[in-house]
């Protein structure tokens, strides 16, 4: 796919934050993530995607900027244990950003973060969330294999899982049933392990993100904002598919 030519401008909230961070401004193609908090799951599960691509993406000349819910300690925490680096993350204590792009702020029910996240694990406000969570289930031919063959995956109160099981259970070279839900349980466990590390404040749980590509002279290449828990991507089989007319 040929990608046509855009003249919508990022929004003015993104472009002044870029221009005071190192690197961000005009002149090169810039993939900016807006993550939920630290320890929510889309936020670890798109970084660890975003791990995997970054030779591709330093090759086709977009920098990478991911902007989170938190505080440094979660953030140190979060790129050792996803391998996201270090120095493309910063944090914000709250989502002032995030509500200046537009960005869903979750259910808004009476009752508080907690209860709104609940409701929304269950689908309630939160669009594609229970598909999404069948998906890691049942597994998924259209999507690339998670947990390489020689890789041993320790998830939670499970015993260490070797990635032949999932072979054996289903074959190679696609999303087999339960491996999308294992990566989920350890990326679970590590969060509720370290929770206050990742969640120091309680406030803004429900609160989803986005993701802008921007053109060198801060036209949008592609955005989109997230509709619920577990839907980063306009595309959670292949999450960074919208990357691809770039990468090339």
């Amino acid at each position: 796919m040929i990608p046509v030519a855009s003249t919508e401008l990022a929004p003015d909230a993104l472009v002044e934050r870029l221009a005071s961070v190192a690197g961000m401004g005009r002149g090169r193609r810039r993939l900016v993530l807006l993550l939920p908090q630290l320890g929510d799951f889309d936020s670890l599960e798109y970084a660890q995607a975003l791990v995997a691509a970054m030779p591709q993406l330093e090759s086709a000349g977009i920098v990478v900027l991911a902007i989170g819910i938190g505080q440094s300690a979660g953030a140190d925490r979060f790129c050792e244990f996803t391998g996201f680096p270090r120095e493309l993350l910063q944090v914000d204590a709250d989502p002032q950003l995030h509500r200046a792009l537009g960005l869903y702020e979750g259910l808004q029910q009476l009752g508080g973060p907690w209860p709104n996240l609940l409701l929304m694990c269950a689908g309630i406000g939160s669009p594609g969330t229970l598909a999404e969570v069948l998906r890691g289930y049942t597994g998924d031919r259209t999507a690339p294999q998670r947990i390489a063959d020689d890789e041993t995956i320790q998830a939670g109160p499970l015993p260490p899982i070797k990635g032949a099981f999932f072979a054996r259970a289903g074959g190679t070279g696609f999303q087999r049933p339960f491996e999308l839900a294992t990566v989920r349980l350890r990326n679970m466990s590590e969060v509720l392990g370290n929770w206050r590390t990742y969640v120091p404040c309680d406030d803004f749980l429900t609160q989803r993100g986005g993701t802008f590509l921007l053109e060198e002279d801060d036209t949008l290449l592609y955005s989109y904002k997230d509709r619920g828990i577990l839907g980063f991507s306009a595309s959670m089989a292949r999450p960074l598919s919208f990357l691809d007319p770039y990468l090339a």
